[in-house]
C-alpha cells in the first residue's frame, strides 16, 4: 500500500447517469452536492462517533485480461474496522461508480448502518479512471479502452483477493457487495460473474439493462409529478408543460424575445445554434428531472413538492405563471451548486470532453461519456407525444456526441449497448443471492428489477423512493416506505448471513 493525498469526503450515492450533454453534467453536479451535503451534516453517524476510516492503494493491472502486459495502476479503497468483530466476520464491499469515492463510503449510509449489527468490515472500492484511482498516461481514447464495467468487475475480483491477504481475512468470511446506481449495477454483477467470491449482492437503483434511446426517464418523471404522495399533481404537469412550451416559443421567435431567456434562464450561449438551444432545454428538463430524480432527499435544492408550487404560484392569474415558476427552479438549482450559468455551448461542451488531462476536481465527464458510448447508452429523449417536455436533444444529438468526441459512430454504440445486454443478461441476468432495490418514483427503475426473478433473487419497490434513497444515511424524517426498506434489506441479508454465521460459529 502506498500513501497518496485523498480528497476529503465522497459521494455516497452515484451521480447521475446521463451521457455527458448539458442535462447529465447538471445532474452529475446535483448529485454531488447532494453527497457533499450528506457527508459534510454528520448524517449516518452516532453522536460524538469518532470513526477514522484507512486509506490505501492497490495495486492493479491495467489490462487484466492481457498477462503478457505488465502495466499496472494504483486503486483507492478505504476500510472502516471499527465494528469488526471477528476475523470470519462478514465483510461489506462497497463498490464505486462513475465519480470519486471516499471516506463516506465506510462510515455514513446504509452498508456502514449494517455493520454494527453482523460485526462487518466495510471496504469502499474506489472505481478505476475515477477520482484519485487514474491510471498514468491520461485519458486518450486509447487508455480509456481498459476502462468499462468488465474491466472493473476484474478489479472487485483481484481486490477481493488481495485485500483478504492484507487485512487477514478469514477463508470462511462472506464478502457481500453494495452499490447503488452504476455501481449498483456492477453489485449484481460482481455476484453474477465471481459466486465464489461474492456471497451476496444488495443492488440499490440499478439499471442492468442498457437502453440506447431511455425515453422512459421523461416518462415517469411525469408520473412522479403528479403523485400527491411528494407534491405532486396534474395541476403541476400541466404547468410544467406550459413552461417548457413558452421557452419553445420564445426560442422559436428569435430576436429580443429568444436574448432575454439568456439572463432569465442562465444560458452561458447566445442561442444563435440549434445545437446551444438544444443544449438549454435539455439543462432545464435536467432541473425538472433532478426534481424528481433526487425527490427527499437531505441537500436536495429542490423537490417534487418545491417545484410544483413554483410553477403553480400566480396559476390562473396570468398565463406566464409557469415560466415564472421554471426560472425561479433554474435560480435556486444554479445558485445551489455555485453555477453561474445553466448550460453552455455545444461547442464549449465538446472542448471540455476532448480534453485528456485529468483534473482533481472533475467529476469523470469524458470517462463517463466513454462508457456510454461503448456499453450502456442511457440517453435520455423526449420524442413520445406523451411526454410534456421539449423534443430536444434528440437521441442524434446524443449519438453525435459519441463521434466528435471519440470518433464512435452511432452504429457502433448501437452494436455496444446490445452486446452490454447479450453479456450480462439485462433485467433477467440469472445471479442468485442478489437484491434489487428501487424506489418507484425514481426515473432508473425502469431500467432495473423491480418483481423478483425467483426465490433467490427478491426484488423490492420502495413507494415515493428516490435514486438510491435506501442508501442514504438514515434521518429522522425518512419516510415510513423508506424504513421499511431498510428493514427489509436487512432481514434479507439475516436470511443469507445468518446460516453463513452458524457455520462460522460451529467450526
Amino acid at each position: 500500500m502506498e500513501a497518496r493525498p485523498g480528497l476529503g469526503l465522497g459521494p455516497l450515492l452515484l451521480f447521475s447517469l446521463w451521457g455527458v450533454t448539458a442535462p447529465a453534467a447538471l445532474l452529475r453536479r446535483l448529485g454531488e452536492h447532494i453527497q457533499r451535503f450528506q457527508g459534510s451534516s454528520g448524517l449516518g453517524l452516532a453522536p460524538g462517533a469518532a470513526v477514522f476510516p484507512k486509506e490505501g492503494w492497490l495495486e492493479q493491472p491495467l489490462d487484466p485480461f492481457n498477462t503478457s502486459d505488465r502495466r499496472s495502476f494504483l486503486q483507492r479503497y478505504w476500510v472502516n474496522d471499527q465494528h469488526w468483530a471477528a476475523q470470519d466476520g462478514p465483510v461489506f464491499l462497497h463498490l464505486g461508480g462513475e465519480g470519486t469515492l471516499g471516506p463516506g463510503s465506510v462510515t455514513r449510509g446504509h452498508p456502514a448502518a449494517l455493520a454494527p449489527a453482523w460485526g462487518a468490515l466495510v471496504i469502499g472500492l474506489e472505481h478505476r479512471f475515477y477520482g484519485l484511482s487514474i491510471p498514468a498516461g491520461g485519458l486518450d481514447t486509447a487508455q480509456l479502452r481498459f476502462l468499462s464495467s468488465r474491466h472493473a468487475l476484474a478489479d472487485v475480483a483481484s481486490a477481493r483477493q488481495a485485500l483478504s491477504r492484507l487485512l487477514n481475512v478469514s477463508s470462511a468470511s462472506p464478502w457481500v457487495c453494495f452499490g447503488g446506481s452504476y455501481a449498483g449495477s456492477l453489485a449484481a454483477w460482481a455476484r453474477l460473474k465471481f459466486p465464489h467470491l461474492i456471497s451476496a449482492s444488495v443492488a440499490s437503483s440499478a439499471p442492468v439493462l442498457a437502453a440506447l434511446d431511455f425515453s422512459e426517464y421523461n416518462d415517469v418523471v411525469s408520473r412522479s409529478l403528479t403523485n400527491a404522495g411528494i407534491g405532486g399533481s396534474q395541476e403541476c404537469l400541466a404547468a410544467a408543460s406550459a413552461a417548457f412550451a413558452e421557452v419553445e416559443r420564445r426560442l422559436r421567435a428569435g430576436g429580443p424575445a429568444r436574448a432575454a431567456l439568456r439572463p432569465e434562464l442562465g444560458a452561458c450561449g447566445r442561442l444563435g445554434s440549434a445545437a446551444d438551444r438544444a443544449e438549454l432545454l435539455g439543462a432545464l428538463q435536467a432541473v425538472v428531472g433532478g426534481a424528481v430524480q433526487y425527490d427527499g432527499q437531505a441537500g436536495t435544492p429542490l423537490g417534487v413538492r418545491r417545484l410544483c408550487a413554483l410553477l403553480l404560484a400566480g396559476a390562473g392569474r396570468r398565463a406566464s405563471a409557469p415560466y415564472g415558476g421554471l426560472r425561479r427552479a433554474v435560480q435556486i438549482v444554479t445558485r445551489s451548486l455555485g453555477q453561474r450559468c445553466l448550460s453552455f455551448s455545444r461547442a464549449a461542451t465538446v472542448a471540455q470532453l476532448r480534453a485528456t488531462e485529468p483534473q482533481v476536481s472533475d467529476l469523470g465527464d469524458r470517462q463517463w461519456l466513454y462508457q456510454t458510448c461503448t456499453e450502456f447508452g442511457f440517453y435520455v429523449s423526449c420524442e413520445g407525444v406523451s411526454c410534456p417536455f421539449s423534443a430536444l436533444p434528440a437521441l442524434p444529438s446524443h449519438l453525435d456526441l459519441c463521434e466528435q468526441v471519440f470518433g464512435l459512430s452511432a452504429s457502433s454504440v448501437t452494436q455496444a449497448v446490445a452486446q452490454t445486454n447479450t453479456y450480462y443478461g439485462g433485467q433477467s441476468p440469472g445471479a442468485t443471492r442478489v437484491l434489487f432495490v428501487n424506489g418507484d418514483i425514481d426515473p432508473w427503475h425502469v431500467l432495473s428489477v423491480t418483481q423478483a426473478l425467483g426465490p433467490s433473487t427478491p426484488a423490492l419497490l420502495i413507494p415515493g423512493a428516490s435514486h438510491c434513497s435506501d442508501m442514504a444515511p438514515e434521518r429522522p424524517s425518512d419516510s415510513p416506505s423508506i424504513r421499511h426498506g431498510r428493514q427489509s434489506i436487512f432481514l434479507q441479508l439475516q436470511a443469507w448471513l445468518g446460516p453463513a454465521k452458524e457455520n462460522q460459529d460451529a467450526s
